[in-house]
């Protein structure tokens, strides 16, 4: 099977570069590890209601439908990216999963669960979803009770009568401690002190925020945290679970115990359940065949091209992360290599 070009995952990255090659009409194909459309977002906690879902932006050329703010997120977003992906008829084909990419002379030849696949171009946008980061921290295979990763939790009714330690300074980590508390008691912890903002992120501190990150994997060094930059909004919720004392945050212990955690200075905490929401890895390890990454571990890019792969483009990666970065990224990563691929017959 051969695409002029093929994208890798159909989350909001994926749809956005799928929409640009739709419209220039290019022979292109789109191949989706999951089961049905939604991206990341159809794994999201059923909780979670859409009035609190951190940066839920349109897709290019189709605006959010109008839902019941208190309708869950996952059901309303995967909804809207199915009916993204008829409207503009998109080759989506799912579930397949790319399990690694290799360059040939002309391009790329992909294994797939679904047999090979070959492309002269390639845009990736696998996201980070199915990679959940878990630190290592001493004694963790001690710990007698329950652990979890950020991406497992499925809301705080089963967490009552029982201690959470909730692990991280991100959105989802506040989010998720905040819903918690509600039910039962909790301990916050993270490696650095939160940064507030009374207010929504500015344009001007956005460019800034996503520069810092640019300016990282231009040097080829992992993307970093982009709420480290951003910081986090105070919002209503927010507001309210300060009030209860809830976001009164320890900075992280240093080692587990049997029955919780314990800091070098004598304090401890028992748990009987620690929650790591402690973020995500980009999902690339079917490109590492191409041999891309960088001495700094990260992939020194250009944009969202690849420096050292001009016919491979990587969206929703370090600076277009963010939903409105990947729906800004995938169009003009489509349109760079279709440019690239036409200089490519030129030279021929």
């Amino acid at each position: 099977m051969h695409a002029d070009v093929v994208v890798i995952g159909a989350g909001q990255a994926g749809l956005s570069a799928a929409y640009a090659l739709r419209r220039a009409g290019a022979d292109f194909v789109v191949l989706d590890g999951n089961a049905a459309p939604g991206g990341a977002w159809q794994h999201r906690w059923p909780s979670l209601r859409l009035d609190r879902a951190h940066r839920v932006h349109p897709l290019p050329g189709l605006p959010l439908p109008d839902a019941d703010p208190t309708d869950p997120a996952s059901e309303v977003v995967a909804g809207y990216f199915a009916d993204y992906e008829r409207r503009f008829d998109l080759p989506v084909r799912r579930p397949v999963a790319v399990r690694a990419v290799h360059a040939t002379d002309d391009g790329f030849r992909l294994d797939t669960s679904e047999g090979e696949w070959t492309a002269r171009g390639l845009l990736n946008a696998t996201g980070t979803w199915t990679r959940p980061f878990w630190p290592a921290y001493p004694g963790r295979e001690l710990f007698t009770g329950r652990q979890l990763h950020a991406a497992d939790y499925r809301g705080a009714e089963e967490f009552r009568g029982r201690h959470v330690v909730v692990v991280g300074g991100g959105t989802s980590a506040v989010q998720q401690l905040i819903e918690i508390s509600e039910v039962t008691t909790t301990t916050w912890v993270t490696r650095r002190p939160p940064l507030w903002r009374a207010s929504g992120f500015g344009e001007d501190a956005g460019r800034a925020a996503v520069a810092l990150v640019d300016q990282r994997v231009r040097a080829g060094l992992p993307p970093g945290s982009v709420v480290g930059v951003t910081g986090l909004v105070e919002t209503d919720a927010v507001l309210a679970a300060r009030a209860r004392g809830v976001l009164a945050r320890l900075p992280v212990f240093d080692r587990l115990t049997a029955d919780g955690v314990a800091w070098d200075d004598g304090r401890s905490v028992r748990a009987d359940v620690v929650l790591w929401a402690t973020g995500f890895r980009a999902a690339l390890d079917h490109l590492a065949p191409l041999h891309v990454r960088g001495p700094g571990g990260g992939i020194a890019m250009d944009g969202t091209r690849v420096v050292a792969e001009p016919r491979l483009h990587l969206v929703g990666y370090g600076p277009s992360a963010s939903t409105i970065g990947a729906n800004r990224a995938g169009p003009r990563a489509a349109r760079e290599l279709l440019r690239t691929l036409v200089g490519t017959d030129a030279a021929a």
